[in-house]
């Protein structure tokens, strides 16, 4: 079952305190980073979300390695791209449950989709209040997280080209299969 919720405006404040413990840690490291972004239905105000707080850290393809380094050095555990190119995934420390953070490379199509998703929603109110009652309608129905993923989708594809992204973009994205795996704890 998946766990869908009304939005909870601490997800921001949970957000600030991962952006500047993220952020202190690559400045202590000299890691040269973009942006840290809050994406994912967190990031929006007002939207229906599993209560995860999504961040990516972005750098230049160069700086991965070393975004990656201080992330473990943080008790993160690598998880590669997981099918997203671009896009690398960690297992959060215990103290950070609740929580997924991602090094994306600046200007890929990993960190675009974010994006797109997250100000495409936030501008528009009508879309965002559509896509969250699909995300509580599949919650309710008791899906597992690949029937909820697959029953969003056309919906996400409706968001990213009203986003702008073409159809080649578009169609990128709707290829990755990303695998669900359960924690080792």
């Amino acid at each position: 079952m998946v766990d869908v919720r009304e939005y909870d405006p601490s997800w921001v404040e949970r957000f600030e305190v991962l952006r500047a413990e993220y952020a202190a840690a690559l400045d202590s490291a000299g890691v040269p980073h973009f942006a840290i972004e809050h994406v994912g239905s967190t990031s929006v105000p007002g939207l229906a979300a599993k209560p995860i707080v999504d961040c990516d850290i972005v750098v230049d393809a160069e700086h991965v390695a070393a975004a990656s380094d201080v992330l473990v050095g943080l008790g993160f555990e690598p998880r590669g791209e997981l099918g997203i190119p671009h896009r690398w995934a960690f297992w959060e420390p215990d103290r950070l449950v609740g929580t997924s953070t991602y090094v994306v490379i600046a200007g890929s199509l990993a960190f675009r989709n974010h994006l797109a998703v997250r100000d495409e929603l936030r501008r528009n109110p009508e879309l965002r209040d559509e896509y969250g009652a699909v995300k509580m309608r599949l919650a309710a129905s008791g899906v597992d997280i690949y029937e909820y993923g697959a029953g969003k989708n056309a919906i996400v594809q409706r968001i990213l080209a009203t986003a702008g992204l073409n159809e080649e973009e578009r169609n990128s994205i709707n290829a990755n299969q990303v695998p669900v795996t359960p924690r080792k704890r």
